[in-house]
């Protein structure tokens, strides 16, 4: 009876754990369903998606929309024909979709490496250096932090207005290298080194300067390389900044570019999607593992 019970015990983790696993892999398909199909739509002509997403394509007249009622778009995987000629019009026949990738290199790389130093330093004061009202104005960081995009978006827009920024990358680097959130980030990760290693440097001399260089951020390079990915992810995706602060078209970066491509270009418009998606890609498979342990370091520490 023993034996019997300790049977049906284990087939129940078993099924529970396949059940479990089937549900996971369904919920990845899911989620990597859009990036399967926008990679596999790249190779695609104009012609096969024209025709595999003619009402989807096609201009919305009645006489249109009378016909298509009721029916709904298929979804194709597998191209008829494979093809790069969309690729080769994106990056070399147009010279646009370049120039707007370059723009957003200019954009991101410099609040990436703005925001580790200010975010580290910052954080290194609020978790290791005690001087007053500390703990107040790291509560003031949250809430700014908690606080929607669009409530800072008009006090940085005047502040830029002030200071003759606005039209300049500068108004876009500057306040993503001021964002709390690295700040928070780090600081949650700092607080839990050990304090006897800063003690300890003091009693040999060190500075503040160089515990925090010498000490504290080579313990924290998984922490940073966690807020690298992170701001790298949330600037490349930038539309609002751009669009408010840069008048002119041409310093418009490639996540803006993307939604002026025509309805007559799907097919580019696949094909600019999937290289747009690819820094994001390699950036994430390189780094997950240093996304992960700095994100669970923090959080459980936090």
């Amino acid at each position: 009876m023993i034996k019997f019970m300790q049977m049906s015990q284990h087939i129940k983790k078993k099924l529970g754990r396949a059940v479990l696993t089937v549900m996971l892999f369904a919920m990845a398909g899911i989620f990597l369903f859009p990036l399967i199909f926008t990679i596999a739509n790249s190779f695609m002509s104009e012609q096969e998606i024209e025709n595999s997403y003619s009402m989807v394509t096609s201009d919305n007249s009645e006489q249109q929309n009378n016909a298509f009622y009721g029916k709904y778009a298929g979804i194709k995987l597998i191209p008829d024909r494979v093809t790069i000629k969309q690729y080769y019009t994106a990056l070399i026949k147009r010279t646009q979709f370049l120039v707007k990738f370059w723009n957003s290199a200019i954009i991101v790389i410099p609040i990436i490496f703005g925001q580790i130093i200010v975010s580290s330093m910052a954080a290194y004061a609020f978790a290791k250096i005690n001087f007053i009202f500390r703990d107040k104005l790291f509560f003031a960081y949250i809430i700014i932090m908690m606080m929607p995009f669009q409530v800072t978006l008009v006090p940085n827009y005047i502040m830029a207005s002030r200071l003759g920024l606005v039209g300049s990358y500068s108004s876009i680097i500057l306040p993503g290298i001021f964002g709390t959130f690295g700040v928070f980030l780090m600081r949650q990760f700092m607080i839990y080194i050990p304090d006897a290693y800063v003690e300890s440097a003091k009693v040999d001399g060190a500075g503040q300067l160089r515990i925090f260089f010498g000490i504290i951020l080579p313990m924290a390079k998984t922490a940073l390389a966690a807020l690298s990915i992170l701001v790298f992810i949330d600037n490349w995706n930038m539309v609002e900044q751009p669009l408010i602060f840069l008048q002119d078209v041409n310093m418009h970066p490639l996540s803006i570019y993307l939604s002026s491509i025509n309805k007559g270009e799907m097919g580019i418009a696949f094909a600019a999607s999937t290289i747009y998606m690819l820094p994001m890609l390699l950036v994430f498979l390189y780094g997950e593992n240093y996304l992960v342990q700095g994100i669970q370091l923090s959080g459980l520490k936090g």
